[in-house]
């Protein structure tokens, strides 16, 4: 665990180690989230679309999941 301290005006340095290991630099956004109690701090994606590319690869299609319950509940009210 990593410890940083809080300075007068609210700034924490964010060790150089955790910040070669996200790629951080300086100008970079993160987001700060209260999670009830815990702070999280994520750094802002510079493209969604690109970091969100293949997420939901590999499961089953949703839409043909969907389609198929809709055939099934169809032929069973027939």
């Amino acid at each position: 665990m990593t410890t940083s301290t809080l300075s007068e005006k609210g700034w924490v340095v964010i060790p150089r180690e955790l910040r070669e290991k996200y790629g951080l630099k300086k100008g970079d956004k993160v987001h700060i989230i209260d999670y009830g109690g815990v702070l999280s701090i994520i750094p802002v994606s510079k493209d969604p679309i690109k970091a969100s590319f293949g997420m939901l690869k590999g499961g089953k299609s949703l839409t043909k999941a969907l389609l198929e319950s809709r055939r099934e509940d169809a032929a069973r009210d027939k």
